[in-house]
């Protein structure tokens, strides 16, 4: 039976999100249609009312909020809560409406009404074929939607297992695209660290049950 293709549409601003676009075009296929909504005006620091920079109708089973504009996020929020639309916010703080925002892509945990880009992309999920010490193959089944999951992957197939542990985390931070400038006060690290640490902790995961 063939799969339904999910329809997604990107909010970004001035191209923000267009290493996520890419990633998702890379790896997902043909199991995403994407619109892209790009703002590239300059915008006032306080928006009261950001219909006008919103379509009046969004047709799409899932929406990706690369705004940067909190006003414009929120307004977004609470359209997307009356259509039933999901919406994904990465490293956002958005109060009201239904919204996932984990801390970055690669931290989101499954969730059903996500659909096909909730099985494929957020928190890594690797399988590794580990042959006479070394890593001979390593099989992504769920990663960061800027691709660093996969390309980090390459990386390190031929090494040594225990060199490969330390290696995967670093070529994470080489290809993850996150602000390297957004320091959580809290565990004082950036998104690239936190990157670097969730998908170490994937090889972990994978290499004990392997």
């Amino acid at each position: 039976m063939k799969k339904r293709i999910q329809k997604i549409t990107v909010f970004q601003q001035n191209g923000s999100a267009m290493s996520k676009i890419a990633g998702i075009k890379r790896f997902g296929g043909e199991r995403f249609v994407l619109k892209v909504i790009n703002i590239e005006e300059k915008l006032p620091h306080i928006i009261e009312d950001a219909s006008k920079y919103l379509p009046k109708k969004i047709d799409a089973d899932l929406v990706l909020d690369y705004l940067k504009h909190p006003d414009i996020s929120t307004d977004l929020s609470r359209m997307c809560q009356k259509e039933g639309i999901p919406v994904i916010a990465s490293g956002r703080k958005i109060a009201e409406g239904d919204v996932f925002t984990p801390s970055t892509c690669c931290m989101l945990s499954r969730h059903k009404s996500l659909g096909a880009y909730g099985e494929l992309f957020g928190a890594p999920e690797i399988n590794l074929t580990i042959k006479d010490g070394k890593v001979e193959k390593v099989d992504v089944v769920r990663g960061a939607p800027c691709g660093a999951t996969w390309d980090a992957a390459k990386k390190i197939e031929g090494l040594d297992a225990e060199d490969a542990k330390i290696r995967y985390g670093l070529e994470v931070q080489f290809f993850c695209t996150a602000n390297p400038a957004g320091w959580d006060p809290i565990t004082g690290k950036s998104p690239v660290h936190i990157a670097a640490d969730i998908h170490g902790a994937a090889f972990n995961k994978s290499m004990k049950k392997s």
